[in-house]
C-alpha cells in the first residue's frame, strides 16, 4: 500500500517510479502531483467505460492514440486490467524511441496484454497489428489536428467510446485569420475573432464544436465537460462520445451552416468523415 495519500492503494509504486511520477526514494513533487491528478481524474471517467465493455463482451480493447510515454495506458492497465482475465491496451505513437521504452517497461512489469505500435494514423487504421474493431479510443492532449486523427481512427474502428482531451487547436484559427478581411464584410459575427487573442480562443472552441457535431452526425452521444480545475491546466476540455446508433442528419446540417456562416467551407471535408 502506498504511503503517499494521492496515490491509489492498488497502484504499483514500481510503475510510478518507472514513469518518473514518484522519485526513487518514494517522493512526489508538485509537477508530477499535478500530472498524476489529471491522469487519475481521467481514469475516473474511463474506468466505467472499460467495465461496461468488459461486462457486455467479456473482452475489451482500448487504443491510446498519440500515446507519448503511455502514462495513461499504463495506469489504466495497472489499476483496472492487470487483475482481469481479458482486456488489451494499445499505445499508438509515431516516435520509435518512446515505443521502445514503453515495450521494455511493459515487459519488466509483466503487463502482457499491452502493445505499443510505431504507426501514423493512416497506418494504424489499416495495420494488422491492431484488431479490426477497437472498443475504446483515447487521445489525451493530442496536439492540433492529432485529435482529428484520433477521431478518424475511432470511426474507422467502430469504437463504442471515444475519450478526447484536445490541445492546441490551431488549424481553424489559422483559416479564420487568413480570411479575416474577406469575412468582415460578410457577417457581423466576424467580430467574435477580429482581435488576435479572440481568433485563437474562438478558433479553439469552434474546433471542438465542429468535432462534436461530426461525432453526433456519426451516431455518438456526447458529454462535454472539464477534465480538472483550470488551475491545473488550460487544455482542459474533455469530450466523451458513446456510440448509440444512427447518426443525426441535423448535426451535419448545423455543422455545414456554421462553416458557411463563418466562411470556413474549405474545412467541410475535414469534419465530414
Amino acid at each position: 500500500m502506498s504511503l503517499i495519500p494521492e496515490i491509489k492503494p492498488q497502484q504499483s509504486l514500481e510503475l510510478l517510479k518507472e514513469l518518473h511520477i514518484v522519485t526513487r526514494d518514494g517522493k512526489i513533487n508538485q509537477d508530477t502531483r499535478r500530472k498524476l491528478k489529471q491522469v487519475y481524474h481521467l481514469y475516473q471517467f474511463i474506468e466505467p467505460l472499460m467495465a461496461d465493455v468488459l461486462e457486455k463482451k467479456g473482452a475489451m480493447t482500448l487504443a491510446d492514440h498519440g500515446a507519448g510515454k503511455s502514462y495513461l495506458g499504463f495506469i489504466l492497465y495497472d489499476l483496472f486490467l492487470k487483475d482481469k482475465a481479458a482486456g488489451h491496451v494499445y499505445g499508438v505513437e509515431t516516435r520509435q524511441e518512446l515505443v521502445d521504452k514503453s515495450r521494455a517497461l511493459a515487459e519488466r512489469l509483466g503487463f502482457e496484454r499491452m502493445g505499443f505500435l510505431n504507426l501514423t494514423v493512416e497506418q494504424s487504421i489499416t495495420s494488422t497489428e491492431l484488431p479490426e474493431q477497437v472498443d475504446i479510443i483515447t487521445a489525451l492532449h493530442a496536439c492540433n489536428t492529432a485529435t482529428d486523427d484520433a477521431i478518424r481512427f475511432a470511426l474507422a474502428k467502430d469504437a463504442q467510446y471515444i475519450v478526447l482531451v484536445p490541445c492546441c487547436q490551431a488549424e481553424v484559427a489559422s483559416v479564420l485569420r487568413q480570411k479575416k478581411n474577406e469575412t468582415f464584410g460578410k457577417t457581423p459575427l466576424s467580430e467574435l475573432w477580429r482581435h488576435p487573442i479572440h481568433t485563437r480562443e474562438f478558433g479553439s472552441q469552434l474546433t471542438n464544436v465542429l468535432r462534436c457535431l461530426q461525432l453526433e452526425a456519426r451516431g455518438y452521444q456526447l458529454t462535454v465537460t472539464e477534465l480538472v480545475g483550470w488551475e491545473h491546466s488550460m487544455k482542459n476540455e474533455l469530450i466523451i462520445a458513446k456510440k448509440t446508433g444512427k447518426g443525426k442528419a441535423s448535426a451535419r446540417e448545423r455543422q455545414l451552416a456554421i462553416l458557411e456562416e463563418l466562411n470556413l467551407m474549405d474545412l467541410r471535408e475535414r469534419f465530414a468523415y
